[in-house]
């Protein structure tokens, strides 16, 4: 597959002056729900009314969706507002449910993704169509699963492609539900800037209070749009209540965000950015040689140990050197997440190094 400004002629066609907003209740619960949750977005930026009719759960027991009467539900909801449709679809019997009652938009879940033989089934049962066709990424942080699973659907046929970024599962205690990772995403837009790229910050964050922050973040980013959770009554969701926001707090959402300039062509902005970057690569530079520096260090340390027939891993310094350096770089203005991120790299390296210099 190879990246064609062509990709984002769907997302063109609808000749927006803002980013596309994909928002509607995680679950579709009655009718009443989705026609009220749809008539108040109706006079807003919401381009695409969302409404999971299939949900998968982590464990069984749990609301897994109405089913196909929800359908009936959507397309009543569009008749009377005129707003496209969209749904998670993770196998050919949703998706052939979904064609019947001509749902508009359809997305892959992250459970889904990463499963190529259920991506591919469901690439064959929609090959040709003219639907827009989303892939969320995968649970794990695999970009090669992730732009598989659009592959597969590109070489189906299927021309109005995108990507929903909704952050990836990890068993560490964080503020997000999911960690964004946003450098995958970066990856990604390097990759294919023009395919379509849209944020997903109610499973990013799991929290409707941090919505706005990620999501600005995201445009930040040169992001498209974004898919919102939105329900009337949040609290009382029959699924992923605390991520879901009331259709005026979307609405002021809106108003809130800031949209940033692609670029700047001006001698003044082109003058400080320039200065600004150079002044980046000689610190990058300088980081690289302190990297390498601690590196040797390490090797050092390895020598000592493989004298001394000790193991290479100890936990308990290991555990005293990152409280100490979480602390200090909370200090100097570094997030938590960040350094925790960037001593487990250094630490992993480090081990790498060490081990090397044992079994030489």
């Amino acid at each position: 597959m190879e990246n064609k400004k062509e990709m984002r002629n769907w997302l063109n066609e609808f000749n927006l002056t803002h980013p596309l907003v994909i928002a509607g209740p995680c679950s579709a619960e009655t009718e009443e729900q989705v026609l009220k949750i749809a008539h108040e977005l109706k006079d807003s930026d919401v381009s695409i009314f969302r409404a999971g009719i299939w949900k998968p759960r982590t464990r069984p027991g749990g609301f897994e969706g109405v089913g196909e009467i929800g359908l009936k539900w959507l397309k009543k909801a569009k008749e009377q507002t005129g707003l496209l449709m969209g749904t998670e679809v993770a196998n050919a019997a949703h998706v052939k449910l979904a064609l019947e009652y001509d749902i508009d938009v359809l997305w892959i879940g992250a459970r889904t993704t990463v499963n190529p033989f259920a991506v591919q089934e469901i690439a064959d049962a929609l090959a040709g169509t003219k639907k827009i066709v989303l892939v969320k990424n995968p649970v794990n942080p695999d970009l090669s699963l992730w732009l598989g699973g659009v592959e597969r659907l590109y070489n189906a046929g299927i021309e109005k492609l995108g990507v929903i970024h909704r952050g990836f599962s990890t068993y560490e205690k964080t503020k997000y539900r999911n960690i964004p990772e946003w450098q995958i995403a970066i990856e990604l837009q390097n990759k294919f800037p023009d395919l379509p790229l849209i944020i997903d910050p109610s499973h990013i964050t799991g929290d409707r209070k941090m919505i706005l922050e990620v999501t600005q973040e995201a445009l930040d980013l040169n992001y498209d749009g974004m898919i919102i959770e939105t329900h009337t009554d949040p609290d009382n969701a029959w699924s992923d209540a605390a991520q879901q926001v009331t259709p005026d707090a979307l609405k002021q959402i809106f108003i809130d965000l800031k949209v940033r300039k692609l670029d700047d062509v001006s001698d003044e902005f082109t003058h400080k950015m320039k200065k600004l970057r150079a002044n980046i690569d000689v610190l990058d530079a300088t980081l690289l040689e302190l990297l390498g520096k601690r590196m040797k260090v390490a090797d050092e340390i390895g020598q000592v140990k493989k004298e001394a027939n000790v193991a290479v891993l100890q936990n308990n310094r290991w555990n005293e050197i990152l409280g100490k350096m979480i602390l200090d770089g909370e200090k100097k203005g570094l997030s938590e997440e960040f350094v925790l991120r960037m001593f487990k790299a250094i630490h992993q390296e480090s081990i790498s190094h060490q081990d090397k210099v044992l079994n030489a």
